[in-house]
């Protein structure tokens, strides 16, 4: 039988490209919108940032399930709360590593989210992990490695300590996410907006922040953070899974480019040596993955 490729196996494959693509340009911005924030402090960015995303979100879950908001809650079910839960921890670690560290750093430092959720995979739901993928997960742990080390020097250890914790977060929405795969799980996603946002109103106290500060979080939340969100489910449908993460490489490749041109925040060697090793891990194993016959 002859082997189907990836434009052959569905016809809006073409379209899924395309919404994968827009995904990490919309979310690449992050870092430019991030860079400026004027006066606010960190938890008030993660508050509003947070906050804005909830209320875009349930909003759209509200269009989509015709006002069944509660049902829609309920078959995610335990995967999506924890899920949910798990993912608003990472939207906190995250605001916090693009905070006190470059945003190239912490962008590469994610990238490796991959191999986490493999790792985890392997471990929660005993699924079997192939030779080059441990390889692959060396290779870019070294690089994860390269940067962390590169903040000791830098006085960045924090912000890439905590780009590790959003990392980790991540993997773990993935797990969460393949065992409610049969439903939907946008609720998920509020469920992270909802907790992140109240996690930092009980950390930061006062809320109040100028409106040029509040519109720069209300562009992360409800422009790259939801909308990006949005293009990848949608993309997600139609591109196999070995090309996910060759295709969401482009944030990691788009956000530290914008921060250089627009507000001169340049990576360290040590950031684009590990950068490169965590980039050449992934596009290796999605390349090897592409390869494969599907029939």
């Amino acid at each position: 039988m002859t082997a189907i490729t990836a434009d052959q196996r569905d016809p809006l494959y073409a379209r899924g490209v395309a919404f994968m693509l827009a995904a990490g340009a919309f979310a690449s911005v992050n870092g430019v919108l991030f860079r400026n924030i004027e006066a606010a402090t960190d938890w008030q960015i993660i508050f509003w940032r947070n906050s804005t995303m909830f209320l875009f979100l349930i909003g759209l879950l509200a269009v989509r399930s015709r006002g069944a908001v509660t049902t829609a809650f309920r078959a995610a079910g335990r995967p999506g709360l924890i899920g949910g839960l798990i993912l608003g921890a990472g939207n906190i670690f995250f605001a916090l590593s693009i905070i006190h560290t470059t945003v190239a750093n912490a962008l590469f430092i994610l990238s490796a989210s991959p191999f986490i959720s493999a790792i985890l995979a392997w471990f929660l739901l005993r699924e079997h992990v192939r030779r080059r993928t441990v390889l692959a997960m060396i290779v870019a742990l070294v690089g994860v490695g390269v940067m962390v080390m590169e903040g000791l020097g830098a006085g960045r250890l924090f912000g890439n300590v905590m780009a590790v914790g959003t990392t980790l977060a991540h993997a773990g929405f993935v797990i969460a996410l393949r065992y409610g795969r049969h439903t939907d799980m946008l609720p998920s996603i509020v469920v992270a907006g909802a907790s992140a946002a109240i996690v930092a109103f009980a950390v930061g106290g006062s809320m109040a922040v100028s409106w040029h500060d509040f519109a720069m979080c209300a562009m992360m939340g409800m422009g790259a953070m939801s909308i990006g969100f949005i293009f990848f489910t949608m993309g997600s449908r139609h591109v196999p899974a070995a090309q996910v993460a060759l295709l969401s490489l482009s944030e990691v490749v788009l956000g530290p480019i914008w921060v250089a041109l627009m507000v001169d925040e340049l990576p360290s060697v040590l950031t684009l040596i590990g950068g490169a090793l965590v980039l050449s891990a992934i596009v290796g194993q999605a390349v090897i993955g592409m390869r494969r016959p599907v029939r």
